[in-house]
């Protein structure tokens, strides 16, 4: 069955995360895990094996290759496909290619910032991001129109990709987890079709985000990922030194003494991995996705262990397989006889201001926006004039843009992208304090608010502050998603604006090349 009818016709289904690695695929390293993927191929527990695209951020044998050999073993593959080592048309370049070989599966992930490279560190793209991406394979899906300048336009043949998304829903922060949410959302407005979550060890959890589908409306599969532990990759996910893996202090203190136990912890690592499936199995998860294995032996005893259990085992174990982190925020309050999510319950997500001189300023610049850079805004006409007749001015207009570039660089660290996304991300300038550039929700590499990559707080967490509450934080993503243009780099982000020049000419009702007014943002 193909991974749709999988997740349509079964009720619970099993994947298996395939690594790859640097090196020829017919050499190990590289050869170990085609050799895992060729021992699991023919495996029917397992409905699909997936591959990961340079995971962690370090360079390895591109999926599609892995992929396609094991596709043409009969395995059911999915493909991950992350923006941050592609620009977007190396990516639309790869998805023709992921299309053509059949591979249409695909995991749309930003991707985690690269930490390796031929020496020295890779240069990030991050040119789009889960969302973007999704939308252009949605565009791709109903057949792209393209057009050349001065040639008719032409409609490709449409593709049939299957989108899914990753969410992670162990975010210790109200403003991690809603940010992880309300981007969730966006993920699906913009085509995915199934969810993965992340790795984390807190069955209350699973239980809040199946409470949170479903108070949406949104019947998508959900999977959980299932990570068979072991002491050395505990201490890395403790560290968070693979983002979006969360082992807590209390879950890294009852690994370590496990294994020192005789069998180094082998049992209980297998148990806990059991225990997990079970969880989701037991919640109504659409299945559980496994991660960590080295050999089919372990998914044998996996499945060896899981078949031992009840049917209302899972309850006791979600219960005992809660490991939060100090001070975690739950959307929902704890039931007081399951011990997970209480669904006549949902809490309200707790304010946490900026401080009186960052409030300040951000009540300045929306009014300010309202004033002059909303569509509707009373200056808006007036100065759309003004830059019009700019354009008939080159030096006047050179040195209004060195102008301008100076006061937002003052005000915002403004880098000169030309395309700018201030008001949809609280006037924090992503091209500056994010190193993913992240302007349409935050990435799932954040931990206890802090960014992956840089000793910083995420600008999604600062954007929560500013915003005061909940209910202005979600207004953000309400607008369509933002698609950058490098066109427009270095040129003048305040002309863009008043002329349709800038992102804004893609959202509904204006045309390509507006040259009055853009859409109200």
């Amino acid at each position: 069955m193909t991974l749709q009818e999988v997740f349509a016709k079964k009720t619970f289904c099993l994947g298996v995360e395939l690594v790859t690695t640097r090196g020829l695929a017919h050499h190990d390293p590289a050869a170990k895990v085609l050799r895992l993927g060729r021992d699991l191929a023919g495996r029917t527990e397992i409905d699909w094996l997936s591959i990961t695209d340079n995971a962690g951020g370090n360079p390895a044998l591109a999926a599609e290759h892995l992929g396609g050999l094991l596709r043409d073993l009969g395995a059911e593959v999915l493909i991950h496909l992350s923006a941050k080592d592609m620009n977007r048309s190396a990516l639309e370049g790869r998805a023709w290619a992921l299309a053509s070989r059949g591979l249409t599966n695909v995991l749309a992930l930003t991707g985690d910032y690269p930490v390796a490279g031929f020496r020295g560190n890779a240069r990030p793209a991050f040119d789009l991001d889960s969302v973007t991406l999704l939308a252009m394979l949605a565009d791709m899906n109903a057949g792209m129109e393209i057009a050349a300048p001065g040639r008719a336009a032409v409609t490709l043949e449409p593709t049939a990709f299957y989108p899914g998304v990753a969410v992670s829903p162990f975010k210790a922060q109200a403003a991690e987890l809603l940010g992880q949410y309300l981007k969730l959302e966006r993920k699906i407005v913009h085509g995915a079709r199934f969810i993965i979550t992340q790795v984390g060890y807190d069955a209350r959890k699973w239980d809040e985000l199946r409470l949170h589908l479903a108070e949406r409306g949104h019947a998508l599969p959900c999977i959980g990922y299932v990570y068979l532990l072991g002491k050395g990759v505990a201490r890395i996910f403790h560290r968070n030194q693979i983002p979006g893996c969360v082992v807590s202090d209390e879950l890294l203190a009852l690994v370590e003494r496990q294994a020192a136990g005789p069998d180094r912890g082998k049992s209980f690592f297998i148990e806990l991995a059991a225990k997990q499936a079970a969880i989701l199995r037991g919640m109504g998860y659409r299945g559980a996705y496994l991660g960590g294995l080295s050999s089919p032996a372990q998914l044998d005893a996996i499945l060896e262990r899981l078949g031992s259990f009840s049917p209302d085992d899972w309850r006791l174990f979600a219960k005992e397989l809660q490991f939060p982190a100090p001070k975690e925020f739950y959307m929902y309050a704890r039931h007081p006889e399951t011990g997970l999510a209480d669904a006549a319950a949902r809490k309200p997500v707790p304010r946490a201001p900026a401080g009186a001189l960052e409030r300040l300023a951000f009540a300045f610049n929306q009014v300010f926006h309202r004033l002059v850079f909303a569509s509707t805004a009373p200056l808006f006409g007036p100065a759309a004039r003004v830059y019009r007749a700019l354009e008939k001015r080159p030096r006047l207009a050179a040195s209004a843009r060195d102008i301008e570039n100076l006061i937002k660089a003052v005000l915002f660290g403004c880098r000169g992208c030309g395309d700018c996304s201030l008001p949809e991300t609280t006037y924090i300038c992503p091209e500056f304090a994010c190193p993913k550039r992240q302007r349409n929700g935050p990435c799932g590499g954040s931990f206890l608010g802090q960014c992956e990559a840089e000793d910083r707080d995420c600008i999604w967490v600062r954007a929560f502050r500013r915003c005061g509450g909940a209910e202005q934080f979600a207004a953000l993503f309400q607008a369509a998603p933002t698609f950058v243009d490098d066109a427009l780099r270095t040129s003048s982000s305040w002309a863009n604006a008043f002329l349709g020049r800038d992102h804004h000419r893609y959202e509904k009702g204006v045309k390509h090349g507006d040259s009055g007014t853009h859409a109200d943002r």
